[in-house]
């Protein structure tokens, strides 16, 4: 190898998947001890970059990059955000890539797929926070909303109480929630899962777990459809009505500070004066920490809403780097092999206008 090269690996989501790295213990791991890390000031973590290309949509592109000192690598998660996508193209809302760096020369490691990741902490957040904050003996989990997101969090909750036995889903479309039952009744054949055929409150009232993981900007769920004990995970915008966290014994959030400037439900409810500061039981790292209890009897109603911290996608990102290149799986992608000046045929390729 030339003095002046620079290579790192890519890995597509085949060679991630390939690897094991749908690893939702894997990822509670890495996203408890992210959290931690930053708690304990490891963390680099500049504000983000958005890009919002149209305002009534929402289409756009934000630049979320992290850095971890103790493990001295730098990452960002470059991630587009379409909404119009699936209905308007049949495409995907959402695709990311994330590029990792050594910051010992500044020379970059990885260049991944990012979007296994981005869906990967969004539901391994979920189920991290139903381990300290739903009854550990759930045995129901109800979805309103039917895509990837939905489909994440229902392996990682699974994962998280394993005693879940029955899933209901509620979806726009019946055809949402037969494609869900078929694909999640393939990957998790023990549990029993059935559509609510679009009716939200069959697929809430009976949840010892709910998700909420929609598109929508509407009070979907209801408070009278929460049972006692019943924890609920805000994944969206604007899911449920201000009832539902006012009847709640607990809130907890990933950020507090981070959620309050959001359009989340809580966010909204901030911004209209009727929740405050003091109504916030805890951020998870105080879970984590110990500082604050997670639940505390098996009545209390939890609400938990995440808006996605950065840092922990970097986290994930570096755990699933080091499982797939342990795996021998990704490609050598050659960045140059010498310094632009040191290039023999360069006065071959030089332009003058």
């Amino acid at each position: 190898m030339a003095r002046h090269d620079i290579h790192c690996r890519f890995f597509s989501q085949e060679d991630l998947l390939a690897a094991g790295c749908l690893d939702i213990e894997m990822a509670m791991d890495a996203a408890q001890n992210s959290l931690s890390a930053f708690d304990q000031g490891d963390v680099l973590f500049p504000e983000k970059i958005v890009q919002i290309f149209n305002d009534e949509t929402q289409e756009r592109i934000n630049c979320l990059p992290a850095t971890f000192k103790s493990k001295a690598i730098c990452g960002m998660k470059w991630v587009s955000v379409f909404p119009p996508n699936p209905v308007t193209h049949g495409l995907q809302n959402l695709s990311a890539v994330i590029i990792l760096s050594e910051i010992e020369h500044g020379f970059p490691i990885a260049f991944m797929e990012g979007t296994l990741c981005s869906n990967v902490r969004v539901g391994s957040m979920g189920a991290l926070a139903a381990r300290y904050l739903a009854r550990p003996d759930s045995e129901s989990i109800g979805f309103i909303g039917a895509g990837e997101q939905a489909k994440m969090h229902l392996i990682a909750m699974k994962t998280a109480i394993p005693s879940l036995q029955r899933c209901c889903v509620a979806a726009k479309l019946p055809e949402e929630e037969l494609q869900f039952i078929k694909e999640m009744s393939a990957i998790i054949p023990d549990m029993k899962i059935v559509g609510a055929n679009s009716d939200l409150q069959r697929a809430a009232s009976d949840a010892d777990i709910i998700v909420t993981a929609t598109s929508a900007q509407a009070p979907l769920l209801k408070a009278q459809w929460m049972k006692p004990g019943a924890f609920y995970g805000h994944v969206g915008g604007w899911e449920d009505e201000y009832a539902v966290a006012h009847q709640c014994d607990k809130i907890v959030c990933d950020d507090w500070e981070t959620v309050k400037h959001r359009t989340q439900t809580l966010s909204r409810m901030y911004k209209d004066g009727v929740l405050t500061d003091a109504d916030i039981h805890a951020d998870i790292v105080e879970l984590v920490n110990g500082s604050k209890p997670g639940r505390e009897r098996d009545d209390e109603r939890v609400y938990f809403n995440a808006v996605g911290l950065a840092y922990v996608d970097v986290g994930i990102a570096i755990a699933m780097y080091q499982r797939a290149d342990e795996a021998g799986l990704g490609h050598d992608l050659q960045i140059q092999h010498e310094m632009i000046f040191e290039h023999a045929k360069l006065k071959d390729w030089v332009r003058f206008n």
